[in-house]
């Protein structure tokens, strides 16, 4: 058994063994100082306080028929002038079941008719000495039957607050997870397809400006938008099979991209006629990091694509230090208007590709966001000597290892 299943079981039994418990053995001696003016303990009394311990058993799920219960044989109890005993132990728990269970509004109504019959069913005895001097026995009876309603009544809002703070801050903290996970979603979305649908605009302006001079060339560019645009399509099934799956974070993904395929991503980009050199050799890393690394390096690529107008874009991947540093630099003309896509050795005679259509800055937020949220930075801007760079620094784990990303040469 669970530990929360034995506290909701303890928190039921434990005023129904107290009650019974300190009724069935000390109601019997409550009179002695009592003799005189009250009526001897009979078997109905006794029933009473069986009745108050039962219907505490309800103070949890029904705490109408706690307060109800209990209420009403507690002052049946003392109306019929049994003397006061350890069965007045079911008023607070009456009070109590009332403050957590119910509106404060409500509570505070009903427990104070309950403090109020509780007091009118016992001043009847009590009240027989202010005829005298002595009006000590009414006055501790006043505040007995006053505390006995409102201290647990404070302590049940008390609970009862606490428990819709902690129940609103899950839902918080569930909206939050759930408005989290729609944003990675979305921003894998926009790395992966973005970039693919960069790559497909590319080689079709080359295959558009190559296709009567050089079918060969025209016939590679379409085979690179086959593959583009089929890998672009399968990475978002898999993230809108994830929205499907009705077990949502739970639901199997397909494995995420890391440097490891890098080279894939290197050759794609160098297909359409942009020189890239890079030099990558990273060792293990921690799949956080190592996503995140790809991805930065997925959009600065797409960047180049879309917006610089290069001819040369240089990587470079490397550990310095704790962190992870990756700098992507071209040599265009960091104007994020130019939206040119045909290749280097096609623009010399005039070839135009496909503009982008994005804003300035698109997916640099994006980046940004994932770099920081590992702890790390990025900055990004034109070169002081032209083109424009993106550099990057992720914090990494410590674990050692050495391994190139395959197709990239030093």
């Amino acid at each position: 058994m669970r530990t929360d299943d034995v506290r909701r079981h303890w928190e039921t039994a434990s005023p129904v063994l107290l009650i019974l418990v300190a009724g069935l053995l000390g109601t019997g001696s409550a009179g002695a100082d009592e003799s005189g003016w009250n009526r001897e303990p009979d078997w109905f009394a006794y029933t009473l306080v069986v009745c108050a311990a039962l219907a505490s058993a309800t103070s949890r799920r029904r705490p109408e028929v706690a307060f109800g219960g209990c209420g009403a044989s507690v002052v049946a109890y003392l109306a019929l002038g049994y003397p006061v005993g350890p069965i007045l132990i079911a008023v607070p728990v009456a009070a109590a079941a009332a403050a957590v269970g119910w509106p404060l509004r409500r509570a505070l109504l009903w427990n104070g008719g309950l403090g109020l019959a509780v007091h009118l069913a016992g001043a009847v005895r009590f009240g027989a000495e202010l005829t005298t001097s002595d009006r000590g026995p009414y006055l501790d009876w006043l505040v007995i039957s006053a505390a006995a309603v409102a201290l647990p009544t404070a302590i049940g809002v008390a609970v009862r607050i606490r428990r819709e703070s902690e129940i609103a801050l899950r839902v918080a903290h569930a909206r939050r997870a759930v408005s989290e996970e729609r944003l990675r979603m979305a921003q894998e979305l926009h790395d992966s397809v973005g970039h693919g649908l960069a790559v497909i605009a590319m080689q079709a302006g080359v295959a558009l400006h190559v296709l009567e001079r050089n079918p060969g060339k025209a016939r590679e560019s379409l085979k690179a938008i086959q593959a583009t645009s089929r890998e672009s399509l399968h990475g978002m099934r898999a993230q809108l099979d994830v929205l499907r799956d009705p077990r949502g974070e739970e639901a199997p993904r397909r494995p995420a991209p890391g440097l490891a395929d890098a080279g894939v991503l290197l050759d794609r980009i160098r297909t359409g006629g942009l020189e890239v050199t890079a030099d990558v050799r990273v060792g293990d890393l921690s799949p956080e990091v190592d996503g995140a690394a790809y991805r930065v390096l997925q959009e600065s690529l797409t960047n180049v694509l879309r917006h610089a107008g290069a001819t040369l874009a240089q990587v470079r991947v490397a550990r310095q230090g704790g962190d992870l540093v990756l700098e992507v630099a071209d040599n265009g003309r960091a104007d994020p208007a130019d939206n040119a896509v045909v290749p280097a050795d096609e623009r010399s005679e005039g070839a135009v590709g496909p503009g982008s259509g994005d804003r300035p800055g698109s997916g640099i937020a994006g980046m940004r966001a994932r770099v920081e949220a590992l702890g790390g930075e990025l900055a990004a801007g034109p070169q002081a000597d032209g083109g424009f760079a993106v550099r990057a620094r992720l914090p990494l784990d410590t674990r050692s290892g050495t391994a190139d990303v395959p197709g990239s040469p030093s």
